[in-house]
């Protein structure tokens, strides 16, 4: 008997505004030393859409992941959580957030929805806690 691949459950259509959004991104990736492009838009509760791409650096350790640079973006906006990811990118299958991506999305929104897709139109959807099953928390204190 074989076992389900857990990152095939739910597969959800993407929402347009998101999907276009990340589509936007994607094209203003700076991606020069991998040639790997990603896009990502995230939706907060009350609405507001930001996207970020990746951004890479000849230092590689400074790059920048798209996932986080949509965080980031809502965070210069004083927002701190969102309901709704989507990352876009040309990867079959789609790619996914990064781990260092999914323990930053897990700081902000473990419950939040995960769409990522690609050029082709595959979806693949998860949760964030699906993505990080025991994300590491520092204890409130």
């Amino acid at each position: 008997m074989t076992q389900a691949d857990p990152f095939q459950s739910n597969p959800v259509q993407p929402d347009p505004a998101l999907l276009a959004a990340a589509r936007t991104a994607f094209a203003n990736a700076y991606a020069p030393y991998s040639h790997f492009k990603v896009g990502a838009a995230l939706r907060t509760p009350d609405g507001q859409i930001f996207a970020g791409a990746n951004v890479e650096n000849a230092s590689y350790g400074l790059g920048r992941c798209a996932e986080q640079s949509a965080i980031q973006a809502m965070n210069s906006a004083g927002q701190r959580t969102f309901t709704d990811l989507v990352v876009y990118s040309d990867a079959s299958p789609p790619a996914s957030p990064c781990g260092a991506c999914r323990q930053i999305l897990f700081e902000f929104a473990p419950e939040a929805r995960v769409i990522c897709v690609n050029a082709a139109g595959e979806v693949l959807s998860y949760s964030v806690a699906e993505l990080l099953p025991h994300a590491f928390k520092l204890e409130e204190g």
